[in-house]
């Protein structure tokens, strides 16, 4: 009787261990997405060639600070935000959509507080100054009718001498020639590298994004894949 009363009481310790660690986990994945990294994963095609559909990536918190759009849930915790850094020029970053604060997207960081931001038949402007876009050889993909469709690829030069490829897949785009954006304080212009496929801060829907929206910088894509198939050469890159 004594054995089988220690058995149950090692059962009962046993169970309360493996719930106490399953706790402790919880708490650390909790800790790690809150205040580390957080993966994302890429639902469209509004950064290629730099991100692709199926791309993992991790999101760094750390990088611009924290608000209460870099925490789970969105919880209210505090007021704007801190240890605050400001995004460069060139990030790619992860934004709560401000229509509704709570929708998920990532685009690059083109515009900052004080500038002004215009397209000029395809060709960006950034304080009437012409970003440097040089023509590189064409990308190439698969349509969805499985059909290999060539578009023109560019290289493009910010100011502080970030460099990204971008797509022209329309010659005749509606987001091809803009009028001039003046960016506010506290506000970022975002555009996403696949210029002519990217709802993005050109337009009503997005616009200017407040600083305060950012969850984070991308910064590692660890994994990628798309239709079953792993893109091996995608795996452990820096995103840039």
């Amino acid at each position: 009787m004594k054995e089988k009363k220690l058995n149950k009481k090692k059962q009962k310790g046993g169970i309360f261990e493996t719930i106490k660690t399953l706790i402790y986990a919880i708490i650390i994945a909790m800790l790690i997405r809150t205040v580390g990294y957080e993966p994302f994963n890429i639902p469209s095609g509004s950064m290629k060639p730099s991100l692709l559909v199926g791309d993992y990536l991790f999101v760094s918190k750390f990088s611009y600070g924290y608000s209460r759009y870099s925490i789970p849930l969105g919880l209210p915790i505090f007021n704007g935000r801190i240890f605050s850094k400001y995004p460069e020029r060139g990030d790619v970053a992860v934004f709560k959509l401000p229509s509704d604060n709570s929708t998920d997207y990532i685009k690059r960081v083109i515009g900052l507080p004080g500038d002004e931001i215009q397209i000029r038949d395809g060709v960006l402007f950034i304080n009437n100054k012409k970003v440097i876009r040089e023509k590189v050889k064409d990308f190439y993909e698969k349509d969805r009718y499985g059909n290999t469709v060539r578009v023109e690829q560019y290289k493009e030069i910010l100011p502080n001498g970030v460099e990204y490829l971008t797509l022209d897949t329309n010659e005749d785009s509606v987001a091809d020639n803009t009028r001039v954006y003046k960016i506010k304080p506290g506000h970022v212009f975002m555009m996403g590298d696949n210029r002519d496929d990217s709802a993005d801060s050109r337009f009503s829907q997005v616009g200017q994004v407040p600083v305060i929206n950012f969850v984070g910088k991308a910064e590692i894509l660890f994994f990628s894949l798309y239709d079953w198939k792993i893109r091996f050469n995608r795996i452990l890159m820096m995103i840039r």
